[in-house]
């Protein structure tokens, strides 16, 4: 039985990760820090240095930027955080913006010296940004996760320093104590009151987005593309509303989703599928509710190794998460659910991350795919074993596998993206 401590943890981990954002989570918090800047300097800076780690350069350097007409990249996430964010709102800083004020964001971007860098530094997310108008400096910095501030400064004086390390976990609950008996124990048993409002917003938020494919022209359209060549299969189904969310935030949506460990695309990966296996299977909203429970939190477990940002794509993580959570809601117990996350970590491990762009949603469909795969291979009396390449003794094991390939196996594989993408 659950302690009250760990279940108070299970309940934090959630309302950390289970959080509301507007765009791709890379530009978004360019942006946050963008609009941090100006609030500090209470007007637009005239010139600013922006300092950011490899991997926030990837994922920013291809994917839109929401309600700026289309711009991407990041000057023009800096240039949408200072002309019209709300700094308050963190991960929703340009979720309100007007269309009256796109061609004065691509103005701001156009005509204000910006200087792109990419110093080395030990951390996955990092963004550092000065900025300068008339005889005054500010300084805005965001480190390790998404919104997190560690520093502002405002003409040499220290606003605010946070103690911060090189770890995406910094500040935030600790993650260790996740396992899967624990998550199968906390999902069943959970006082839903404590949660409901977070998996609630979860269903309507990104159910929201991939919707957007039934009405629009969105990214690589991968997910009416499976609908239309593979048919109406529940596991085809699964896939393409997932996949249709990720083209439609890709490419600039602004409808905002629910993110599960920093990004949009996991959140939709991990609640989608789940989402559509329930209605297919006549699930009552409690038996989703404990699902969605189930695919969150197994998704926060693999990251948790692999960390927020990485050459590991995580939506692979996320499928892995919502491939458990399947077969949970049709009655699978702690045992097969091992299975069927190990089969399908083996399947897709090493995918790399080369940035947010439409070809996410094609990843994140092969990402479910797995998932679902990996429990049919266990009803079929099939499953990887130790010493199948990376699985380990155990589920636990085959984790900590998972994470140290990407965290320290895949690094050369981060740079090499990185060089091909920006040369």
């Amino acid at each position: 039985m659950l302690t009250p401590e760990v279940q108070k943890s299970y309940v934090a981990i959630l309302r950390e990760e289970l959080v509301m954002a507007t765009g791709c989570t890379e530009p978004i918090a360019v942006a946050y820090a963008a609009a941090k800047l100006r609030q500090i300097l209470g007007e637009a800076p005239q010139r600013i240095l922006a300092e950011v780690s490899g991997n926030i350069l990837k994922n920013v350097k291809s994917v839109v930027v929401p309600n700026t007409g289309g711009l991407k990249g990041v000057k023009a996430a800096i240039a949408a955080g200072i002309v019209a964010g709300e700094a308050d709102k963190e991960l929703q800083v340009i979720a309100s913006v007007p269309p009256e004020l796109h061609s004065q964001i691509a103005a701001y971007m156009d005509a204000t010296p910006m200087e792109i860098t990419c110093p080395p530094t030990p951390r996955m997310l990092d963004i550092r940004l000065t900025g300068w108008a008339w005889e005054h400096k500010a300084v805005s910095h965001i480190a390790n996760n998404h919104s997190n501030l560690i520093y502002l400064e405002k003409d040499g004086q220290v606003l605010l320093e946070k103690p911060a390390g090189d770890s995406a976990e910094d500040g935030l609950t600790d993650k260790g104590l996740l396992n899967l008996p624990d998550i199968l124990e906390f999902a069943s048993t959970v006082d839903l009151s404590l949660v409901e409002e977070l998996l609630e917003r979860q269903i309507r938020c990104n159910s929201a987005i991939a919707e957007e494919w039934l009405k629009n022209d969105w990214g690589a359209n991968i997910g009416s593309t499976r609908l239309k060549y593979y048919g109406s299969d529940i596991k085809n189904e699964a896939a393409a509303w997932a996949a249709a969310g990720s083209d439609a935030r890709m490419s600039g949506c602004e409808l905002p989703v629910v993110i599960n460990s920093g990004s949009g695309n996991q959140g939709i990966t991990a609640s989608m599928p789940v989402f559509r296996y329930a209605r297919h299977l006549g699930a009552t909203q409690e038996q989703l509710y404990r699902a969605l429970l189930v695919s969150d939190l197994v998704t926060v477990y693999q990251k948790a190794g692999i960390g927020r940002l990485s050459a590991y794509c995580g939506a692979i993580s996320a499928g892995v998460g919502s491939g458990a959570a399947i077969a949970y809601l049709q009655g699978a117990d702690c045992d097969a659910i091992a299975h069927t996350i190990i089969n399908a970590v083996v399947i897709l491990s090493g995918t790399i991350c080369d940035g947010a762009k439409p070809s996410c949603a094609a990843k994140i469909a092969s990402a479910v795919d797995a998932g679902i795969l990996g429990y049919q291979m266990y009803l079929n009396g099939q499953n990887f074993h130790s010493g199948d390449g990376i699985v380990g003794t155990d589920l636990q094991q085959t984790i900590v596998n998972v994470g140290v390939l990407a965290r320290e196996g895949m690094q050369g594989t981060d740079r090499t993206i990185l060089r091909i993408m920006t040369q």
